[in-house]
């Protein structure tokens, strides 16, 4: 292949093109330097999907809108997001890596610009949806370039880079995104993506050079299969976002997105196995290793983003902390994680894949138990251990599992997979996050019934409390049945935040008990040796 495209070439009077190397072949600075670029690319995809969650009160104060319009700064990315992912496969072969990575990046640069300036709510969710729909396909793309520059060791690694940064990215986005907010404006959410976004979107078409688009493929590609798969996906990600807040099936419009959904899922399944060139080729997950790898990407997608969602919540709901203390009292997550990095690096060429794995399923559900004594006035010194854990699981759960499921799959099928690898990861966050937003409705008002059963007059300790609150605020007050009142008032709020309280434990052990039922699956995998990189020719 090589000796034909050169000889090509030389009749044409032109240089040998770069492709005609295999990419394991070109020089490890060049390789090292396009894989870091492509990472900087992912990491701020990644970034964005929880940058805004600390920030959405003064994002919507700064384009005149409520709560309910503001969650939708954060739905509308991962909508987007998770209807892109599964189609970067397809794309990537028509358009080439490089090229679908670099208009990714250069679309996700000026949307992201266009969402700093967004004037109304109406302009910034449209923004934050093109966002997310035109820089989510950098994020699986990246595994692909890393299992074709690298073999052996130094394809471990990169894939304990890549698991890193999955990871890592939304864990510190509440953390960034508060700094940023209380030290310049929420607006420098999205600026400050336009600089990495230019140097990715310049760089990469210049190094990243491991395939050739095939435009070809856009003549009887599966249309329809896109189509019932982005209703699907799409549909869901609003069932699951919006679900909590609407009490589900009770609300007509989730009821219509429910049906939509599923309706299009069972239609997508059957194009799929049906259609002979699918948008999304399902038959990798015949492959045991990636049908689990799968199933473990997806509980840990739970771990990481449902985690996410109920730190900062518990943090500014309970105790009352700034976008800033919350995101300096989670910091610890990803201090540890980093850490961890080199420590796993180290033992991935030494031990066995799927113990690494065993071992980081297993911290992530013993990080679980110590969230679950959660009390009201905890902060970052009593979330240090359990987020400690946390950090050093994320690592361990997610980069073997990216080596076992994809090292072993042939190039053909390793870009499409990936998509359906990452998607699995996002899906099961989402259902996470829409999982403890339900246990958060449902069980705090359950909690507060039980500890007003225990509130009552034979209740010695709770008689003194509202005496002596009573006494207190009837001095402020000067008028005794406003002193009674304002006692009760505080009786209230008291006990509601222990409600709340006893909740987020519910939630944190829900969460646990996925990670308790994952981690011995993981001896089911077979023990892979990542085959050496795949030539030009095989792409």
């Amino acid at each position: 292949m090589s000796t034909a495209v050169s000889a090509s070439a030389a009749a044409s009077n032109a240089p040998a093109p770069l492709p005609t190397l295999s990419p394991s072949e070109l020089p490890m600075r060049t390789k090292v330097f396009a894989f870091a670029t492509m990472c900087v690319g992912m990491f701020i995809a990644l970034l964005d999907i929880q940058i805004v969650s600390a920030s959405l009160r003064d994002i919507g104060g700064g384009i005149s809108a409520g709560a309910d319009e503001t969650v939708w700064v954060q739905t509308a990315y991962l909508i987007a997001e998770i209807i892109i992912i599964p189609l970067s496969g397809w794309l990537a072969r028509v358009m080439s890596t490089r090229w679908l990575f670099a208009a990714s990046a250069a679309g996700f640069t000026v949307t992201s610009l266009l969402c700093g300036i967004a004037w109304n709510i109406e302009s910034m969710i449209a923004f934050r949806a093109a966002q997310g729909f035109l820089g989510g396909s950098m994020i699986p793309m990246v595994f692909t370039t890393a299992f074709a520059f690298f073999e052996g060791k130094q394809r471990v690694a990169a894939a304990a880079i890549i698991g890193g940064l999955a990871s890592l990215a939304p864990t510190l986005g509440p953390t960034i995104g508060g700094w940023i907010t209380d030290n310049f404006s929420w607006h420098w959410l999205f600026f400050i993506n336009l600089a990495p976004g230019i140097f990715v979107t310049i760089v990469v078409p210049i190094l990243v050079k491991i395939d050739e688009p095939d435009w070809s493929l856009l003549k009887g590609a599966d249309y329809l299969g896109m189509v019932l798969l982005a209703l699907f996906l799409g549909c869901l990600e609003y069932t699951l976002e919006e679900g909590p807040r609407w009490d589900w099936l009770g609300d007509h419009v989730i009821l219509t997105t429910a049906w939509i959904s599923g309706i299009a899922g069972i239609g997508f399944l059957w194009r799929s196995l049906t259609y002979k060139n699918p948008v999304v080729d399902l038959s990798a997950l015949k492959d045991v290793n990636f049908a689990l790898g799968c199933v473990f990407s997806f509980v840990t997608g739970i771990g990481i983003f449902a985690t996410i969602y109920l730190t900062p919540l518990f943090l500014g709901q309970v105790r009352g902390f700034s976008a800033l203390q919350t995101g300096l009292a989670i910091f610890s997550t990803g201090l540890f994680q980093v850490m961890s990095i080199p420590i796993y690096a180290y033992f991935a060429n030494r031990v066995d894949l799927r113990w690494l794995l065993m071992f980081g399923l297993a911290l992530f559900a013993l990080s679980m138990w110590n969230f679950m004594p959660i009390m009201h006035d905890w902060g970052g010194a009593e979330l240090l251990l359990p987020q400690a854990l946390r950090g050093a699981a994320q690592q361990f759960a997610v980069a073997p599992t990216v080596t076992l499921a994809l090292g072993a799959l042939p190039p053909a099928r390793l870009k499409q997979a990936s998509g359906l690898f990452n998607l699995m990861r996002n899906l099961g966050g989402a259902i996470g996050i829409a999982a403890c937003a339900t246990i958060l409705n449902d069980r705090t008002n359950l909690h507060f019934l039980r500890l007003a059963e225990h509130l009552n007059i034979r209740n010695e300790a709770m008689a003194a409390f509202l005496n002596d609150a009573t006494t207190r605020l009837t001095l402020l007050s000067n008028e005794v049945n406003d002193g009674n009142a304002a006692a009760v008032k505080q009786l209230w709020s008291l006990a509601m935040r222990e409600a709340h309280t006893l909740t987020y434990s519910d939630a944190f052990l829900a969460i646990f008990v996925c990670f308790a039922i994952a981690t011995p699956l993981v001896p089911l995998m077979r023990k892979v040796a990542p085959p050496k990189a795949p030539s030009a020719d095989a792409h």
